[in-house]
This record gives C-alpha cells, sequence and structure tokens, in this order.
C-alpha cells in the first residue's frame, strides 16, 4: 500500500513533540495523588520530608518539582533526592526549604502542574523558667489564670490545666472554663475548694508535642462577695467558610454563677447549632450563607447581666459549577473550553496549557489545529484556597471509518410508525453523509429526512420500506460506508385502556391494561404515576401486577394512601415499538397540613394567628384545629383556646386566647374533614407575648427561727411562667401583730425563697404578721395570704452546771451534767481537748437532745490530760459554756499478748496456762485475765476473768473451739493470744492485731457476742 494512502485511512494527531498516528489508548498525566501541606517538626527523630506525586499517563509521565514557582536543580542540592514521582528531602533545614512546592508530571500529549503545598517547620518552645506569682482572690469573686503559651507554631493549640500534679486535670463544668483561644483559665465564682497549684498544659497535635508553666498558686480568701455577671471571654468577629463547622467562646464571672444564653440578632438561631460546655461554647456545625449574622451571648445572674456581641460572616472556598473534561476534536472545528468558579470573594480564574499560563482570557477556539492539541489547567483562587480542573483537549484528523461503529445489520421497524438508522462513523473533519436503498440513492423528502449527524429518519413506514440501506461518509481525508437490512412489523396497539377511578384511603381498586402487538416479539407493560416508575419491589405493600396472559398488564392498588392519587399510564412496549394509555386515581381522606403559619396582633394574653388552606384531598374540611406550646413545656403540645371556641372549615385565621403574658409561644395549626384529622402544620416562629401585671402571689408564707435578733420569712416561690415580666422579684411585708404600720423590702432575685431582716430591737420570740407579693416592670401583683410567724429565740443565757466526767480506760469517759432549765433549749454540745497538745478550735464535739444530761467521749488519747466544757443550745445558737473540767485518760492497755505455755486434758476438761504480762512502763497495770471460749465457726462464746494465769474449760464434742486470753488494765484489754482446741490436742495460733475495746469485769463468766474475737465493749 502506498504510503500516502496509509495516512488517508489513518488518523493523525498531534503530540506535544512530533506527528503521530492516532493511539486510542495513549493519553496525558491525570494526577492520583499530588503534595500536601505538610508541618515538619523540628525535634522530628525522622530527618526528611516526603511530598508526594503520582500521575495515570501513557506513555508513562516523567516529573519535575518546582519550590516557590522555581525549578529544583536535584543535582545542584544534595537534600533533595527522588524517587519515582515523590520528592525526598533529606535533614532539611529551616531557612533553606520551607515554602510552596509543586509537581509538574509531562508526557507526549503534555505537561500538568499539580496544587501546591507548604512545607512549614513546626515547634512548640517551653514555657519560660520564672515562677509564677500566687493569685489571691475573696471566696465568692472570679478569678482568671493566664496561660500565656510560649512561642509556636502551628497557632492550633488545646489547652487543658493541671492542678496540684500530673496528670491531675481540672474538670470543666459552668463555674470553671478554658478558653481554647488564649488557654487562659476562669472560674466564674471561687470556693475554698479552689486552693492548690494550677498550671497550664499546651499540646501541639501537629508535632505530638505537649509542655507545661510554672504552677500559679490560687490562694482564695474567706470573706464572700456577690457581683453581677461580668463577660471575660468574648468571641471576636468571626469568617467562617462553607461547610465549615465554627465553634464561639463566652465565660462570665459572677457570683451567683451566671447562666449563658445565646441568640442571633434578627433571628432563629441556625438548625445546625449546639450549645455545650455549660452554655460557654456556641457551636455552628456546616455552615452555610444564611447563617451570616450578629450573635449574642448574654450572661445572668440575680445581681445583673452583661452581653458581647460580634458578627460571623460567611465565605467560601472556590467550587467549580463549570468545569472542564478531556475531549477529541476535528481538526478546523470550533470549540469553546469553559470554566466557572463559585466563592467568597469571587475567584479568580486563570489557564495553563502544557504548564505555562496561556495568554487568552476566554478559551474559544475557531478552525482548531494541531497546535492546539495539549494538556490544559483552569485555576480558581480567592484568599481562602486554589482549584485545579485538568483537561486534555486531542485535535485530530481522520478519514471516515466504521471499524468501531458501523451501521446496524437489522433494524425492525413497526408498521406505520417512525424509523430512525444511525449512521456515526469516526472522521475528522465531520464529513457529508448520503444514502440509498438498494442501488437507489436517497434524498429528503416529506417522509425521508437525512440529519445533520447522518441518521435517516424513515415516516409512516410499510412493508414496502422493508430492504438494504447503505450509509455513505466523505471528507477531505477518504470515505467509507457502511449497510444494515430494515424489516417492518406489526404495531402495538391498546385494545383495553385503563378508566378513572375514586376511592377512599384504604381501600383498593385496580386498573385495566391490554395490548395487541407483533407474534414475534415480546411485549411488556409498565405503569408509571405521575411520569414516575412504579417500582413493585419496593411498593409491594400497595401495588401489585395481575397478568392475565401475555397481553394484559392489569395493575391492583391496595390500600390506597393520599400519595397513590394522580395520572395512572400504562405502557405497552416491545423491542420496536410502545404505546400508552392513561387514567386518573382520585384518593380521598383527611386534609393535608396548613402552611405558611404566622402571628400577628401580639397582646399579653392573646394573639391572632393567620395561615393558608391545605389540601382538602377532594373532602371539604369541616374545622381547625390550633395548638400550641411554650418554653416551659417544649415538648408538650396542647389545644388552644380560640375567640370563637370553633374554627370552622373555611377560617384562614383565628385569636388565641388565655395565654401567659410575656412568655414564648410557638403555634401549629391541624385539619379535619369527614374523613378524619390530618397532619399539623409546621409550628409558626416563636413569638413572645406582651409583659403585664403579676397576678400569682408566692404560697406557703412562713419563717421563725434564725439567730438571734433575726425574723426570718420563707415562702414558695412563683414559678417561672407566671412572672409576667421582666425585673420580677418580691415585696415582703411585715409588722408586730399588735402594730398598725407595715415594713416592706424588696428582694429582686426571682428564685429566692427566703429574706432575713436582721434588727437588734426585736425582741426573742416576738409574733410578727407577714406577706408577700410579687412585682415586674408593668407594675405589683397581690399580696399572699397573711402569715404569722416568730422572732428568732434568744439563745440560753445560761450554762449547766454541775458538770462532772470520769475517765472509763485509755480511750474513753463519761461526762454528766445539771440541765438547763430554760424550755427553749434544744440540745447541749459537749467539747474536749487535750490540753497541751490540742488548740481549742480542733476539739472534738458531741452533740445530744436536751432530753440527755450526759454522754460518753470517744477516739481519745491514753495517758493524756483533757479539758471538757458543756453548752446549752438551740436555734439562735449556743449558750454560755460551762467552767472547763479536768481529766486524765487511763494509761494505754497493754500491747503485748500473753504467752501460753502449757494446755493439759484433764478428763473432761482442758487446762490452760500462760506468763504474766508485764505492762511497759506506759501502760496500765495488770488487773487480771479475761478469756473467752467459744466454737471455732462462731463469733459467740463464753467469756471467763481471773486474776490467775491458768484456767480449766469443759472440753466440748461439738467440733473445734477457740480460747481467746488477754490482759485486763484499767485502761482497757490488751493484745489476744489464741489456742484451737480439737479432738485431737490444742494448737496455738498466732495472735491478732491488739484491739482497743475495753471488757466488762462485772462477773467472773458470761455469754458474749460481736464480731471475732468475741470480746464486747461495757462500762
Amino acid at each position: 500500500m502506498p504510503h500516502w494512502l496509509f495516512i488517508a485511512l489513518s488518523c493523525i494527531v498531534s503530540l506535544s513533540y512530533s506527528w503521530e498516528l492516532y493511539d486510542a489508548t495513549g493519553y496525558g498525566p491525570v494526577f492520583e495523588d499530588q503534595p500536601v501541606e505538610t508541618i515538619y517538626p523540628e525535634e522530628s527523630p525522622e530527618a526528611k520530608i516526603t511530598m508526594s506525586c503520582r500521575a495515570r499517563a501513557n506513555p508513562p509521565a516523567t516529573y519535575q518539582w518546582r519550590l516557590n514557582s522555581r525549578s529544583i536543580d536535584l543535582d545542584g542540592d544534595n537534600h533533595y533526592t527522588q524517587v519515582g514521582g515523590d520528592l525526598v528531602i533529606s535533614n532539611p533545614i529551616k531557612n533553606k526549604h520551607v515554602g510552596n512546592y509543586s509537581c509538574v508530571a509531562t508526557n507526549d500529549y503534555g505537561t500538568v502542574v499539580s496544587r501546591e503545598a507548604g512545607v512549614r517547620f513546626g515547634y512548640l518552645d517551653f514555657f519560660s523558667s520564672e515562677e509564677r506569682e500566687a493569685v489571691h482572690v475573696k471566696e465568692g469573686q472570679g478569678a482568671v489564670l493566664l496561660c500565656a503559651p510560649p512561642p509556636h507554631y502551628p497557632h492550633e493549640l488545646s489547652f487543658r490545666w493541671i492542678l496540684n500534679e500530673f496528670p491531675i486535670f481540672i474538670t470543666l463544668d459552668k463555674r470553671r472554663f478554658v478558653s481554647q483561644t488564649t488557654g487562659n483559665l476562669y472560674i466564674s465564682k471561687v470556693d475554698l475548694s479552689d486552693s492548690g497549684n494550677y498550671s497550664c498544659f499546651v499540646s501541639s497535635a501537629s508535632i505530638a508535642k505537649s509542655v507545661f508553666s510554672k504552677f500559679i498558686p490560687l490562694v482564695p480568701l474567706t470573706e464572700r462577695w456577690k457581683y453581677p455577671a461580668d463577660i471575660k471571654v468574648k468571641f471576636p468577629d468571626t469568617y467562617a467558610l462553607v461547610g465549615q463547622n465554627v465553634t464561639m467562646e463566652c465565660f462570665a464571672l459572677g457570683n451567683p454563677i451566671p447562666q449563658i444564653r445565646w441568640k442571633k440578632m434578627n433571628g432563629e438561631l441556625p438548625s445546625n447549632h449546639d450549645v455545650s460546655m455549660a452554655g460557654a461554647h456556641l457551636h455552628l456545625y456546616n455552615v452555610q450563607y444564611e447563617d451570616e449574622g450578629t450573635y449574642e451571648c448574654e450572661a445572668l445572674n440575680s445581681k445583673g447581666k452583661d452581653w458581647h456581641r460580634a458578627r460571623v460572616s460567611v465565605e467560601a472556598f472556590p467550587e467549580w459549577t463549570e468545569s472542564i473534561n478531556s475531549t477529541e476534536k476535528d481538526i478546523s472545528s470550533d470549540y469553546t473550553m469553559s470554566c466557572v468558579a463559585s466563592g467568597k470573594p469571587k475567584p479568580h480564574v486563570q489557564w495553563l496549557k502544557n504548564s505555562y499560563a496561556y495568554d487568552k482570557r476566554d478559551l474559544r477556539f475557531s478552525a482548531l489545529t494541531f497546535k492546539d492539541s495539549g494538556m490544559y489547567q483552569c485555576i480558581a483562587e480567592n484568599r481562602h484556597g486554589v482549584i485545579y480542573a485538568n483537561a486534555e483537549l486531542r485535535v485530530i484528523a481522520c478519514a471516515p471509518t466504521f471499524e468501531h461503529n458501523p451501521v446496524k445489520w437489522r433494524i425492525l421497524g413497526a408498521k406505520n410508525g417512525r424509523v430512525v438508522i444511525e449512521c456515526k462513523p469516526k472522521a475528522a473533519p465531520k464529513p457529508s453523509f448520503s444514502w440509498s436503498k438498494g442501488t437507489e440513492l436517497l434524498f429528503n423528502s416529506t417522509r425521508v429526512l437525512i440529519w445533520e449527524d447522518g441518521s435517516l429518519e424513515i415516516l409512516n413506514v410499510t412493508e414496502a420500506d422493508e430492504g438494504r440501506y447503505t450509509c455513505f461518509a466523505e471528507n477531505n481525508r477518504g470515505k467509507a460506508n457502511s449497510t444494515g437490512s430494515l424489516s417492518i412489523t406489526e404495531a402495538t396497539k391498546i385494545t383495553l385502556a385503563p378508566s378513572n377511578a375514586d376511592v377512599t384511603v384504604g381501600e383498593s381498586t385496580h386498573m385495566q391494561c391490554a395490548a395487541s402487538h407483533d407474534s414475534t416479539l415480546d411485549i411488556t407493560f409498565v405503569w408509571t404515576l405521575d411520569a414516575h416508575s412504579i417500582d413493585f419491589d419496593r411498593e409491594g405493600s400497595h401495588y401489585e401486577r395481575n397478568l392475565n396472559g401475555g397481553s394484559s398488564g392489569e395493575l391492583l392498588i391496595k390500600n390506597t394512601q393520599l400519595k397513590h392519587s394522580g395520572r395512572y399510564t400504562c405502557t405497552a412496549q416491545t423491542p420496536v415499538d410502545n404505546v400508552t394509555a392513561s387514567a386518573n386515581l382520585v384518593v380521598r381522606g383527611p386534609p393535608g397540613s396548613p402552611g405558611g403559619v404566622r402571628v400577628e396582633e401580639i397582646r399579653d394574653k392573646s394573639v391572632r394567628l393567620i395561615w393558608s388552606r391545605g389540601t382538602d384531598n377532594h373532602s371539604p374540611i369541616s374545622k381547625y384545629t390550633i395548638q400550641c406550646r411554650d418554653s416551659f413545656s417544649q415538648e408538650d403540645w396542647r389545644d388552644a383556646t380560640t375567640s370563637p371556641p370553633d374554627v370552622e372549615g373555611n377560617a384562614e385565621s383565628a385569636t388565641v386566647v388565655d395565654l401567659f403574658p410575656w412568655t414564648e409561644y410557638e403555634f401549629r395549626v391541624i385539619a379535619t374533614n369527614t374523613l378524619g384529622t390530618g397532619d399539623p402544620s409546621s409550628p409558626s416562629p416563636k413569638v413572645t407575648t406582651l409583659e403585664a401585671v403579676p397576678v400569682v402571689a408566692p404560697s406557703d408564707i412562713g419563717g421563725g427561727g434564725g439567730t438571734s435578733r433575726e425574723l426570718t420569712i420563707t415562702w414558695t416561690p412563683v414559678q417561672p411562667q407566671y412572672y409576667y415580666g421582666r425585673n420580677f422579684g418580691y415585696i415582703i411585708a411585715f409588722k408586730p401583730r399588735d402594730g398598725y404600720e407595715w415594713r416592706k423590702v424588696t428582694v429582686a432575685d426571682p428564685g429566692a425563697k427566703h429574706y432575713v431582716h436582721k434588727d437588734p430591737s426585736i425582741l426573742a420570740s416576738t409574733e410578727f404578721e407577714v406577706k408577700v407579693k410579687a412585682f415586674n416592670s408593668k407594675g405589683e401583683g397581690p399580696y399572699s395570704l397573711m402569715a404569722v410567724i416568730y422572732s428568732a429565740q434568744d439563745v440560753p443565757s445560761k450554762a449547766p452546771t454541775s458538770v462532772g466526767a470520769r475517765a472509763l480506760s485509755a480511750t474513753e469517759a463519761i461526762v454528766w451534767w445539771l440541765p438547763v432549765t430554760q424550755h427553749t433549749v434544744e440540745g447541749y454540745q459537749v467539747r474536749y481537748w487535750r490540753k497541751a497538745e490540742d488548740s481549742e478550735t480542733s476539739s472534738q464535739r458531741v452533740v445530744v437532745s436536751s432530753r440527755e444530761n450526759q454522754t460518753r467521749l470517744d477516739n481519745m488519747r491514753p495517758d493524756s490530760h483533757y479539758l471538757i466544757e458543756v453548752k446549752a443550745y438551740n436555734a439562735a445558737g449556743y449558750g454560755p459554756p460551762s467552767q472547763h473540767l479536768q481529766i486524765y485518760t487511763k494509761k494505754a492497755p497493754p500491747s503485748r499478748p500473753p504467752k501460753i505455755i502449757s494446755k493439759k486434758l484433764k478428763g473432761t476438761s482442758v487446762n490452760i496456762a500462760w506468763e504474766h504480762v508485764e505492762p511497759l512502763a506506759n501502760e496500765s497495770t495488770i488487773d487480771g485475765y479475761k478469756v473467752l471460749y467459744r466454737q471455732a465457726s462462731k463469733s459467740t462464746g463464753m467469756l471467763f476473768t481471773t486474776g490467775k494465769r491458768s484456767i480449766d474449760l469443759p472440753m466440748h464434742k461439738d467440733g473445734d473451739y477457740i480460747v481467746e486470753v488477754r490482759a485486763h488494765s484499767e485502761g482497757g484489754d490488751g493484745a489476744v493470744a489464741q489456742i484451737r482446741i480439737s479432738d485431737s490436742q490444742p494448737t496455738l495460733h498466732p495472735p491478732p492485731h491488739p484491739l482497743s475495746q475495753s471488757f466488762s469485769q462485772s462477773a467472773s463468766q458470761s455469754e458474749v457476742s460481736g464480731p471475732s474475737p468475741g470480746f464486747c465493749n461495757g462500762l
């Protein structure tokens, strides 16, 4: 074959560096892996950075790297090596290798440039070694501990605070907050329990390093303060990107602890918001443009409130709305490459061809040439980022060929129908087309049309149109043809069409459909509802096909629902043609939900509600029901009271009455017809009724008691829904029962439950009349019922007399006294402490009722000098103390157990003998010995006392027994020695730890019970 003929029959394409025969398998570079932003820790043990780059290409791509848009000379810097497409930086140097890197991939079809990726060095220095000054703050005041993180990169850090020692971290709650912006620790109200040493713990996730500061002592001072909310953590004006999550911080100091509330000015908080950290964090998830606006944080306590506002501006990363794709175009044809990007600010768009800037702003090609082939890149950039779109444009020249897409060899057409025979050869430039039937050349007519793309259309075909059809294609590089055969079949016809139907929700119905068709062809029936195909697998509970022979496709509709209303279309189709027939189904049911619910004419106890009618679902609406819910019962919708009480079905507005003033409400509307009640509407926007004078008075007025010269008044606070307005509080009125003038005081805390009036002139147990009413910014409400209470009693004026005491043992004593005769005495307090070793403030205390005149003192120290005092007390406080009484506790009991030296069987008894216990110098003299004889499995037994050093005990036949021996003294019982007695022989046991209990010596033999070793306490 001559060379020129070969070229004429083949496609050619211009590659980057040569002319080549067209290769359908070749293509330009397409990135599969690109470099990413990299933070290299300065202290990294791995002394290298790897920047990834890999492109799919045929032939394979070669790679080159750029730093800050300049090519990297791999031979000129031994820190750089290239592995495949990856760039490896060994022993990176901060001032040399920081910058923006990009990868360039090239093959015969062109060149593309990757996105840029920065290399930065990450570090987190240590805190200063200077000591931190102590923070002294009064109890009840707020405190701020400054973190002052050390120099670092990147800027993102996380903060926690250590208390006293690592790893004990403070728990965050509504009182304590750590800002993740500054790292500072905020305590809204300092308690004495906050005393300790605090250290700021800083972590950088990017470089996996943490450091902590020197400890800061926090010293609370015992002086209580109350002060209004004061916001100390304020979120700044913030830029957020669409799709990102945003967290705003707000925290206030104050006592009582302030509550944090968030709102969006001129609108509702976004549905995608969340509040955490006891209100200190407002999170906005998946931010959208409509979330833009001004946000307010309000901090409130009973002493006052504070607020802060800042704006959230929403912008967007560049995003393609129209992009480019790889394509092949014929030589000399026209083509436009279009790139459109959205974003805020509006992105700037630029073009690259084979990695070089392309001069044209608008890529419109007229009469494409081979020089236009190559790799094109569209780059959109704003201040938030850069996006790339890559595409290969391949300009080809080719003689027509049907090798890959010949004309179909057999074409079927339905009688009297329309037939299209496609002709789509590969050719460049675009060829001209002609058609023939057999040897007859075809031309455009009213029944025959040759389309611009080469396809042949024949209308109203008959059997006379059967035959062989040939498509001819020709351009300036050659010509080709392809042939197919047309056969005519019988047309498909609907013989039984579906009929209109009318049903009620829950009923069943059917749609008929039958058709005739060519017997050589298969037929199928397809049903659609309002042009959407019915999925019989997914909706089998409602739809079923009733196939009655091959020519019928009846549709059964079961348990109809409102959604099944519409136009049903039956399509009977064969491989050649299709016909359709349609019918309407009406499903009657309860009405749909009303729409557009809004509130107008807002008053203190009523609003006017307006809505739009929903669908009646083919049955007239008979009435509407209005429902509401308020901010105090978020989940509970209840029927609202309306005026008039019944809302007719033709109404589109109603007045809702009997609402609470100054309460946030939302409303919804429900329609009803003869077939049932529909779904409720969407809730209306939330509205707040106007303020009004309160009408509910506090209840359960009472009081009395307290300390001397005080009048304590108590009540049950009014529930928040009855506040009816801002600045809610209470007015307390009181007077002596025989007085005429009421004294009034104001309490501004709506949650207050009591008021204490201090007056030196108030006599003890004086009868007072009291009443309480509520007020708000609109006025004062009614008084409560009047109650009678008494002022506080005086503290007892006399001290107990005839106080006496004696030591019972080394650790116990008993004290007694003559009662105080005053009837107001509620009980007595006994205090005792060691005279030399203890301070009076650290004394031990025992409290008994007024019915007692003695008590036991325990947990005393052996051989110690104690002082004892007794006071009477009542609700007003403690009376004067008795004179100090002095006693001495006994010396400690023997600490060493007796040593058992023999055990002898004597017929039916056993003799146990032991050595005398010699007490130490600081121990009590031995008065005798106690012997407990018990079954091994029990904790009770017989207790014997003896002055001898041996004892005879009866032998028993009912199992093993334990004998416990210990010395007894005035200081108590000493350490115990044990021996087990069994049928064979006695067995010695090591002594347990000494016990501190003392034991009775009132009898030589007694039965005792209690925990092992079996001794019990006694006087």
